[in-house]
């Protein structure tokens, strides 16, 4: 987008124009608005994939070979989105969703406390970029709704890890989400 943006401003430098105020007015409001879209921050959010339930009393549970299967087509189907960073919380199941989109994109997993959503410091960090976010059946929505400033979606069904939420916030602060079920 950022390259999209400067070749639209050199052809229109290259280009003559018959000076007038109501022509360099609408030019300025184009470049505005193109300035407007290339600083968008974009969250796709993702509950982590399918985990191992076979022993109830084990609190960080890997992935089944089902879950491992989900994480490598949640590579598949997010291959082209431009991600900047990944965030997972610290927890087998998450990490191990985020291992194969970070590797294809070739970034690191930065850890994120579930218990301290959106804070000033994480949109700080995040802002104008694309980020993926795996968390859990709770803190993926809860995410959502902490960037939203609402209470929009609620906890996700336990066997639930196809949702996909698209969360994107302009820098004017229009916040649009949109919530898919990819399987």
């Amino acid at each position: 987008m950022k390259n999209l943006f400067l070749i639209l401003l050199t052809l229109l430098a290259s280009c003559n124009f018959q000076k007038s105020e109501s022509s360099d007015k609408h030019l300025l409001k184009q470049v505005e608005e193109s300035k407007l879209h290339i600083n968008n921050t974009t969250y796709y959010l993702i509950r982590h994939a399918e985990k191992d339930r076979s022993d109830a009393s084990e609190k960080d549970p890997k992935l089944t070979e089902t879950g491992i299967k989900r994480a490598e087509k949640w590579a598949e189907v997010l291959k082209e989105v431009p991600f900047d960073m990944v965030y997972s919380t610290n927890y087998n199941r998450t990490k191990s969703t985020a291992q194969p989109i970070a590797e294809s994109h070739k970034l690191e997993i930065e850890i994120y406390d579930p218990n301290n959503l959106y804070d000033q410091e994480f949109q700080k960090t995040t802002k104008g970029k694309t980020v993926l976010i795996v968390g859990h059946s709770n803190t993926t929505p809860a995410f959502v709704n902490a960037i939203m400033r609402d209470e929009k979606y609620k906890d996700l069904p336990d066997d639930e890890n196809s949702g996909l939420f698209i969360v994107t916030v302009s820098p004017n602060q229009t916040i649009s989400t949109q919530l898919l079920f990819i399987n």
